[in-house]
């Protein structure tokens, strides 16, 4: 089916310009021209340099540091294009931080996840366009149709062109939760599987209790949906290279390295710390990690999605 639209029409934020302009090439378009401008009281404004008239508008934007700034330019960037007269607006969300916020966990808190949602949607945005959320839940957040793509084909296929003999080693969720991504790399990879078994000792601390599977002698590739502060990621490897893990290998579709990750990654027996480009890794971070930092590029895939939405095709196609 090819839906006969306006002009595909590509924006980027300030969050992670680098993808979008990747994203461009890949759609051999240019980026579009657009400026937002800070003030001295911290307001934002947003202005469209070209003609959105009936367009279909795509913007790029991922919920990175400074988070709070990167969702008012979206929504900024959202109402802007629908006063230009945009024919429809996507808003590109590579990595949707408030996803972990998809509960009421504790009294007297606010379910972010659902709100920025909410906010997104007041706002003006038609669809939404995100990469794999850290609660899949938070897709029914929207009453807008939700694009949710995922990074699994294109870590895969980096574990299985880096590591020799890569059908030999055992992929490890570092915890349950993580256990369907894990279990679904596994098959493409056609390796092995383990998990970590934890159990919570008050609010802030988690004890590794046990690792079901057999990683002794093996090659292991933990993956998972994100890095923050690597706290997690540091306890896992420890406790597989314990359980007798060969070469470690990790792999994550968000590499948000905050606080002391950086430095926690570097002192890390570790061969590579891999996630995508959805938040943009600077050359400095990858210098500080002694080398093991590696950036895979979910560009392409991400231009696909576009293509296809903006073509009316299905998107699922893509990782068949």
């Amino acid at each position: 089916m090819n839906i006969n639209r306006g002009p595909l029409l590509v924006f980027a934020g300030q969050s992670n310009r680098p993808l979008a302009e990747e994203i461009c090439k890949h759609l051999g378009l240019p980026l579009g021209k657009s400026e937002t401008i800070k003030f001295t009281n911290d307001n934002l404004i947003v202005q469209y340099t070209e003609s959105l008239r009936e367009g279909d508008v795509f913007i790029v934007q991922t919920f990175s540091t400074p988070v709070s700034d990167a969702i008012m330019e979206l929504m900024l960037m959202i109402d802007a294009a629908k006063s230009a007269s945009a024919g429809r607006v996507t808003a590109v969300i590579p990595y949707y931080s408030y996803a972990r916020s998809d509960k009421k966990d504790a009294p007297r808190i606010s379910i972010a996840g659902r709100l920025v949602a909410d906010l997104l949607q007041a706002a003006g945005a038609d669809r939404i366009l995100t990469m794999t959320l850290h609660s899949p839940q938070v897709h029914g957040f929207f009453k807008v149709p939700v694009d949710h793509l995922s990074s699994d084909l294109v870590i895969s296929d980096h574990l299985r062109q880096n590591v020799p003999n890569a059908e030999s080693g055992v992929v490890l969720a570092p915890d349950s939760g993580s256990i369907k991504r894990a279990s679904a790399i596994a098959r493409r990879l056609n390796c092995g599987l383990a998990f970590i078994d934890k159990q919570r000792l008050n609010d802030t601390h988690v004890e590794s209790r046990a690792l079901i599977g057999d990683v002794k002698g093996k090659a292991v590739y933990i993956v998972d949906d994100e890095i923050s502060t690597a706290g997690s990621l540091v306890e896992a490897i420890n406790f597989a290279k314990r359980m007798g893990a060969g070469d470690v290998y990790v792999a994550v579709s968000h590499g948000v390295y905050t606080g002391p990750a950086i430095e926690r990654i570097a002192a890390l027996d570790v061969v590579e710390v891999a996630s995508t480009n959805t938040v943009y890794v600077s050359e400095e971070k990858v210098a500080a990690s002694g080398g093991k930092l590696r950036v895979l590029s979910v560009a392409e895939l991400f231009a696909n999605a576009i293509s296809n939405i903006h073509t009316g095709e299905s998107v699922s196609t893509l990782f068949e």
